[in-house]
């Protein structure tokens, strides 16, 4: 098996973590359950001692348009696809235009900016163990149950694209930090916003090291330059334990958090 060594300080968007070999998934599925699957790492924080770990393949890596349906390989970038819809006047995906991942993370967490979503517009995937159709996948906000590596996504075919909602996206976007992050720290809770919970247990722009929860927006996570692991997880830690605390919530992360526990 084809490997890549990766360095997560440059690679994901906390710029944290130290160099990884990282085995390439091609068309050899025997031994993938050893592994664990990332994408781009928009929403990955890395320990110093990770699992092994697995992406796909640059194979994966493609658009193309058959029988009035959109495919596209699990390791296209978002922005690739958006730019494609916009040349090619599609409609339904304008939002990937500001939610950066690859396609298979992004199907796989349901991502989405509000009510706009993967799932709406998504008719099949196609993973290691075949194809699967939507509505033979358990999905809500930000879950699935998916737990096989997605090599493709299909998705329903309609013209359209529409540049009043990448405007729209964009200002939903405005208030997030572009310090480096992983996106929202934690999922909001039913009724409430994580970020709401915790600026009210005083955690907002608190430091610890290098890495905080933002001035701007306390449900992200950041890193002011050189932030390590370990303070990362104490205000991970901190957080949860404030507000459950406070308000007898518990605060579920949205970001993953790669670390084999000892």
């Amino acid at each position: 098996m084809k490997t890549k060594n990766v360095n997560f300080k440059k690679y994901s968007s906390f710029k944290i973590g130290s160099e990884v070999s990282v085995c390439l998934l091609e068309d050899d599925f025997s031994d993938i359950d050893k592994y664990y699957l990332i994408g781009s790492c928009n929403n990955t924080l890395i320990g110093p001692n990770p699992p092994a770990l697995m992406m796909l393949d640059k194979m994966y890596d493609y658009i193309k348009i058959e029988n009035n349906t959109l495919k596209v390989g699990g390791a296209t970038p978002s922005g690739k696809v958006a730019s494609f819809c916009k040349r090619n006047n599609i409609a339904n995906l304008e939002f990937l235009s500001h939610l950066p991942g690859k396609l298979g993370g992004l199907v796989y967490m349901n991502a989405g900016l509000k009510e706009f979503e993967i799932f709406n517009v998504l008719v099949d995937i196609t993973t290691t163990e075949g194809t699967v159709k939507r509505e033979n996948i358990e999905y809500g906000y930000r879950y699935t149950n998916l737990n096989k590596p997605i090599l493709e996504a299909s998705f329903s075919l309609e013209k359209g694209y529409d540049v009043n909602k990448v405007e729209m996206f964009k200002k939903m976007r405005s208030n997030q930090p572009s310090t480096p992050s992983a996106g929202s720290c934690f999922k909001n809770p039913k009724g409430d916003y994580a970020g709401r919970l915790i600026e009210a247990v005083g955690l907002k722009g608190l430091m610890k090291g290098h890495m905080c929860f933002s001035e701007e927006h306390a449900n992200f996570l950041v890193n002011n330059g050189g932030g390590e692991f370990e303070d990362a997880m104490w205000l991970i830690n901190e957080a949860k334990h404030r507000v459950q605390e406070e308000f007898d919530i518990l605060l579920e992360c949205e970001i993953i958090i790669l670390e084999t526990q000892h």
